[in-house]
């Protein structure tokens, strides 16, 4: 861990001295002897982070290290902080406070040069000790990293075929789901075994599967974990039940106590058959606090619990005459199929290191996550035979106890063979509670601004992070939990028992602190300091005076103005990173604006309603998130802040139709947004403002670091003005345009060339045909059209887009036919056709979407039968009917009679068919 904080300095300690050797002076001597000291101490710091755990003089000798690095990068930081006091004193009043202050910045420098030569005493000590421990532990190149590479491509972000040793599991599971009567009451099955055998995995399956999804009305998944908290818990268990059925979630939802809501579930259930899955519960209080929300006779229910301890199993299984399910590691050939898999990318193990294999598959003890993570590790190996000894070697004979601590030693392994800028990004997922789904492009914007993230020639930080989340996934040591419809990450996770590692490496190498409130007994050193609770009680943290980041992750304790005042008023003035995600109330302190080192403002959210004009003393802000606020209007200061990259105003007020900067200087601010050359994100910007409105589309040719940009409000006059300043965003991955109201015409068929590498496309508006350019996106993904109305069939010009994932036509299209011809979508993975009123017929020829896996078809009430073809698409899984005419169903339901076996939909696992009953959206059965 001390070689993250060692490389960080060395490199921020090069960059600022080729910055600032002027101004630097008598320091740069003392700041250059300490990078190359630390340069040197570094190539030690591999072996020695592995070592550290047997012998403890060298663990206290590496924790000297790291508190260096972490005092001369402070150091640092104060410097940059007096000098941008100075550079801020321009003109007549500037010059007469330079004099006042003259003084005071003399003694400033003094202490500063002070502390630079006490940092290069003690560097000069620990460079003696890095002798003897060399000596003790010999090493040589052959330790550093092996370079990564990406062996699974778009293959990273797909689900397995197949799970090994789940067949017989499952089937055992779906059977006593199968075994009861619609009114047999309440039966808990339970799914027992130790982390990492597959407990999820397996009930998931289970949960997905057809048949379980056709037998039962209602379904509900619920992760409860560690953190159980039962308010949150039965709030979500009653989003999830009205989302079932399309409703609203009851009104007072959130002033509800916790019997008030188990009754609402209880009634809510009764009458219906149900599976409810509870994962992942750790005390037998927290089942016992939730199990009579649920009804237990005259209707069918199954809860399905997993969990590590056997008497919460037994227990919970018992009282309804239940079921118990034990999990087994894995059978030694099913292990080495998996380990083969993983290490070999498939292939058979080479005859050279079959006897190294066998002996790591060994202590993989069956655990599928331990194999899995293990064996991704070997991958980047090469199958080089000395690399796979050295591996060996460190598995060492300290691997006793029980298991769940002897696979915890063994996945830190993994994290051992981490290159540096790795172990920090992964350490990092630590500051998330225990079953997290953390947003990628979130998670990617804060290790930025933590400075994790390295640059790289002719890629943008953000391409780097990318990189990081793919190669992490390479190594199985983080999953995707969610991918949106066009197939690129949009959430990510940590097991369970790899969160419990790096919770704990974060906790002994000072990297994070993590407090759920109440009394805390705060570390020496805080860092970084994650809150999953209340700070009401954190005034004694002014003697910590290393804070970085302040990170806020628990909505359910708001964050007063004094609170938080009080907070960074005493502790943190070096302050890189402020996540208040859904917490703070009122305005935002004066104490923000003062925070000269901060390059991320996280506000999404919370209840703000205005950012002040002191914004523009933030110099170094680079992400700036006001989603889910109330924030109105932007002062025109914010256009100062030149380093700026994302501007997120995601459903704010803003963000509904309000002029994003204040009434003042409506008439020149928006001219300007072109100076925020620095600017990545600008997820909303109205195209329609003052008395030239094509201005402001011209302006945004300016911001040519753009990747994701959102424009509403086109006029058709607009629309030649956008197309030319589109041609200058040459990095720009995702495009929105909006028109001003539905029936405005989008006039966009005008060239783009060169057309940007845009991935994901929304255009919401009348259009009069598919603009030109939109068929040479060959990068395009993702794809929404919306309102455009269009004639002619649309699909005739988008069949061969060659990597679009993801389709939807939303009242789209005029016509009565459509056809998909043979040869078109050949990547295509999901399908909506939505309120396209005209529709009478849809042709599919054999050859076209040849990887269709979801088809939905939405208000579609001319539709006449179903689409004639279907039978082509071989890996359709899913297909739904909903707000369709009674006529429509009547067939489709004649249909499936009078074919039986032979009905062409008879091989689909899951039909979903929704009508509108007494008001109430409803799911049918055929």
């Amino acid at each position: 861990m001390a070689e993250i904080a060692v490389c960080l300095l060395v490199e921020k300690l090069s960059a600022w001295i080729s910055k600032e050797r002027e101004l630097l002076g008598s320091l740069s001597g003392n700041a250059e002897f300490i990078r190359d000291e630390m340069g040197h101490i570094r190539a030690f710091l591999r072996v020695a982070d592995q070592k550290q755990e047997v012998d403890p003089q060298l663990e206290e000798w590496i924790k000297q290290v790291r508190d260096i690095a972490y005092d001369a990068e402070d150091v640092m930081d104060k410097f940059m902080l007096w000098l941008a006091g100075c550079r801020r004193t321009d003109g007549v009043l500037g010059r007469i406070k330079q004099t006042y202050v003259s003084v005071k910045n003399l003694k400033a420098r003094h202490q500063l040069a002070s502390e630079m030569r006490a940092i290069r005493s003690r560097v000069q000590s620990i460079s003696q000790g890095q002798q003897r421990y060399k000596d003790i532990y010999a090493y040589g190149t052959s330790e550093s990293a092996p370079a990564w590479y990406d062996s699974r491509g778009d293959a990273l972000l797909l689900e397995e075929a197949e799970v090994l040793g789940i067949k017989k599991p499952k089937k055992q599971l779906v059977e006593w789901l199968s075994s009861t009567d619609r009114t047999s009451g309440l039966k808990v099955i339970s799914v027992v075994g130790t982390g990492g055998l597959g407990k999820t995995t397996l009930v998931r399956k289970v949960y997905d599967d057809a048949a379980v999804r056709l037998r039962f009305s209602t379904h509900v998944w619920i992760t409860v974990s560690n953190s159980f908290k039962l308010h949150e818990l039965l709030r979500t268990m009653i989003r999830r039940l009205a989302a079932e059925f399309n409703k609203q979630p009851p009104r007072g939802l959130e002033a509800m106590d916790a019997d008030e809501m188990k009754e609402f579930v209880h009634k809510f259930l009764q009458n219906r058959t149900y599976i409810v899955v509870l994962d992942d519960i750790w005390s037998l209080s927290a089942w016992e606090a939730i199990r009579y929300a649920f009804p237990r006779s005259g209707t069918s229910g199954f809860i399905i619990i997993t969990t590590r301890f056997q008497s919460i199993g037994r227990a919970a299984s018992t009282e309804t005459n239940g079921y118990l399910y034990n999990m087994q590691p894995l059978p030694q050939e099913e292990s080495k199929t998996l380990f083969y898999r993983k290490a070999f990318l498939g292939g058979s193990c080479p005859s050279y290191l079959e006897e190294i294999a066998d002996i790591v598959l060994k202590r993989c003890e069956g655990l599928p996550l331990a194999i899995v993570v293990i064996g991704s590790l070997l991958a980047t190996k090469n199958n080089n035979i000395e690399e796979w000894n050295k591996f060996l070697r460190n598995l060492g004979d300290e691997l006793e106890g029980d298991c769940l601590r002897r696979m915890t030693k063994l996945l830190s392994l993994s994290y051992y063979d981490l290159p540096y800028y790795l172990k920090s990004c992964f350490l990092y997922l630590s500051i998330f509670p225990e079953d997290h789904n953390i947003y990628m492009t979130r998670l990617i914007r804060l290790w930025i601004a933590e400075g994790f993230v390295q640059p790289k020639e002719a890629k943008t930080m953000e391409e780097v992070a990318e990189d990081y989340v793919k190669e992490l996934l390479d190594r199985s040591l983080i999953q995707v939990c969610e991918t949106p419809d066009y197939n690129m990450p949009v959430r990510i996770r940590v097991h369970d028992i790899l969160h419990t590692m790096i919770v704990s490496k974060s906790k002994e190498q000072s990297f994070v602190t993590i407090t759920n409130g109440g009394d805390t007994q705060w570390p020496a050193r805080i860092r970084r300091l994650a809150i999953h609770g209340s700070i009401d009680n954190m005034a004694d943290l002014g003697s910590h005076h290393h804070i970085r980041s302040v990170l806020v992750l628990d909505n359910n304790h708001p964050v007063s103005k004094l609170t938080l005042s009080k907070l960074l008023g005493s502790a943190c003035g070096l302050l890189k990173v402020l996540e208040l995600r859904g917490s703070l109330t009122g305005k935002i302190p004066d104490e923000v604006f003062k925070l000269y080192h901060l390059t991320y403002l996280g506000l999404n959210t919370t209840n703000v309603n205005s950012i002040p004009k002191s914004i523009q003393n933030l110099e170094n802000l680079e992400t700036l998130d006001l989603s889910d606020t109330k924030v109105a209007e932007l002062p025109v200061e914010i256009l100062r802040l030149r380093r700026l990259r994302h501007l997120l105003v995601y459903n704010s007020t803003i963000h509904r139709g309000y002029w994003p900067f204040d009434k003042e200087h409506s008439c020149k601010a928006p001219y300007r947004i072109g100076c925020l050359s620095s600017l990545q994100t600008l997820s909303h910007i109205e195209a329609t403002q003052a008395d030239d409105e094509t201005r402001v589309v011209r302006e945004i040719g300016k911001l040519t670091q753009l990747k994701k940009l959102g424009v509403t409000k086109l006029r058709e006059e607009d629309g030649e003005d956008l197309c030319i300043s589109l041609t200058k965003l040459t990095l720009l991955q995702s495009l929105l345009i909006a028109s001003i109201d539905e029936e405005e015409i989008m006039d966009l068929q005008y060239p783009l060339s060169p057309a940007p590498p845009i991935r994901w496309l929304e255009l919401r508006g009348r259009l009069l045909k598919v603009p030109e350019w939109v068929p040479s996106l060959q990068g395009l993904t993702g794809l929404h059209l919306r309102w455009s109305m269009i004639n002619e069939d649309p699909t005739e010009s988008l069949q061969h887009l060659l990597n679009l994932r993801f389709l939807e036509l939303d009242l789209a299209y005029e016509g009565e036919r459509l056809c998909f011809k043979s040869g078109g979508f050949q990547r295509l993975k999901k399908l909506l056709l939505v309120r396209l009123n005209g529709l009478k017929s849809v042709k599919i020829e054999e050859g076209s979407m040849p990887f269709l896996e979801a088809l939905c078809v939405r208000g579609c009430r001319l539709l006449a039968e179903v689409l004639s073809g279907i039978e082509h698409l071989s890996h359709l899984q899913c297909i739904e009917f909903s707000d369709m005419s009674e006529r429509f169903v009547e067939k489709l339901e004649k249909q499936k009679e009078e074919d039986g076996g032979e009905w062409k939909l008879a091989r689909i696992p899951e039909i979903q068919i929704y009508s509108l009953i007494n008001g109430e959206w409803q799911r049918r059965r055929l």
